[in-house]
């Protein structure tokens, strides 16, 4: 057999094998290749809240530091350093046999100043009687009753005076201002304190609530200020929630109190203040934290699962939509952020398309494809 008879019969071979005519063989692909399967997303517009994480530091809630308000020395100490204690329970007595003293001399005092004043207030009214009948001058009752209200006068100075006394004899037992955990004692029975000094007997820290201190950069909440004031952010939640120093979550939620209204000018952030409630005393003052909230969200937000999101060579992001007659096209976007495991797409894609998330590699721009419904679960746990 000759070579040209051999090739001759290889084509009549391989036209019996296809079962279809040369120019009919090929499929509904664009040229010529068959329609491929393409797994999509039909996207749709949502709220979507914008969460921050940023660092904080606890506060306490309340702080009052036990300063002494008389001067004497300390006779006892009536609490037990680290107990939690309740506004106007006993912490420390002064020595108070100087203020007892005090106290008695200025009742003296006033006792003497009542009888005078009596005294001075019925000789008075005796001269006011003569000077009806003229038996004394004029200027003898005006110098009787100037007498009368000197010792009155002098009576209500005594009396000021005992008040006083009372109350810096009760400044001589050292109550607790506020209620909560009282630090070490930092002077021991004995020690001579003085109204007035630098150091404070001991430290009171309300712990239950405690805030948390969170430290926002004054730029990203310019942005974010500004952003609310044109309609494309609305604000949502105040609630927080926090990571330990460990990484774990803290059982309980905070809210959102306040914003400062001024800048550290030394790290150009501005302090926004968050409560939480602290029963089982977890959270300490000084505590190194992590804050999560959401003080914005979209107002009509598109997101798309992040396979669905390629770059060209120029980095611009692109993604293919299942448009008419189930053609792919490929549609130049704009991904702006991240939410969770999906891309915030702000242009290029609308409500209703039909995103590519599955087959991406195999599926050309303008390729008929055969569309195939993804669960939006199934999507997402599918890179």
């Amino acid at each position: 057999m000759t070579p040209r008879t051999i090739v001759f019969a290889l084509v009549l071979l391989l036209a019996a094998c296809s079962g279809k005519p040369a120019g009919q063989r090929g499929g509904n692909g664009a040229g010529g290749r068959p329609a491929g399967e393409a797994g999509y997303v039909e996207l749709h517009a949502e709220k979507v809240p914008f969460t921050i994480e940023l660092p904080g530091r606890t506060t306490a809630f309340e702080t009052s530091e036990v300063r002494p308000q008389v001067s004497g020395i300390i006779r006892e100490r009536l609490f037990q350093e680290g107990a939690v204690v309740k506004a106007g329970s006993l912490l420390y007595r002064i020595d108070p046999r100087l203020y007892e003293s005090t106290l008695n001399q200025a009742k003296a005092d006033l006792a003497s100043t009542l009888a005078n004043a009596e005294a001075a207030k019925a000789r008075a009214e005796r001269i006011g009687e003569l000077a009806k009948s003229q038996v004394v001058s004029r200027q003898d009752l005006l110098d009787a009753q100037s007498a009368a209200a000197a010792a009155q006068a002098a009576t209500e100075k005594a009396r000021a005076a005992v008040s006083s006394a009372e109350i810096n004899l009760q400044f001589t037992r050292v109550s607790a201002p506020i209620s909560g955990r009282i630090g070490r004692s930092i002077v021991t029975t004995g020690a001579l304190v003085s109204a007035g000094q630098a150091s404070p007997l001991a430290t009171i820290q309300r712990l239950d609530p405690i805030f948390v201190d969170i430290q926002q950069s004054s730029g990203s909440l310019l942005a974010l200020r500004r952003e609310v004031a044109g309609g494309s952010l609305e604000r949502a939640s105040l609630g927080v929630k926090l990571k330990m120093e460990d990484g774990s979550v803290y059982p309980h939620d905070g809210v959102l109190q306040f914003a400062e209204s001024m800048v550290d000018p030394s790290t150009g952030t501005v302090t926004v203040r968050a409560r939480f409630a602290n029963p089982d005393g977890w959270l300490l003052p000084g505590m190194y934290v992590r804050a999560q909230f959401s003080p914005v969200q979209a107002r009509s937000a598109i997101l798309v699962p992040q396979q669905a999101i390629s770059r060209d060579n120029s980095g611009n992001a692109t993604a293919l939509v299942i448009g008419k007659d189930s053609k792919a096209e490929l549609r130049m976007v704009v991904a702006e952020r991240t939410v969770g495991d999906k891309w915030l797409v702000s242009k290029g894609l609308a409500d209703g398309d039909r995103v590519i998330v599955e087959g991406l590699g195999r599926i050309q721009a303008g390729q008929v494809v055969k569309p195939v419904k993804v669960g939006a679960g199934e999507a997402a746990g599918k890179e």
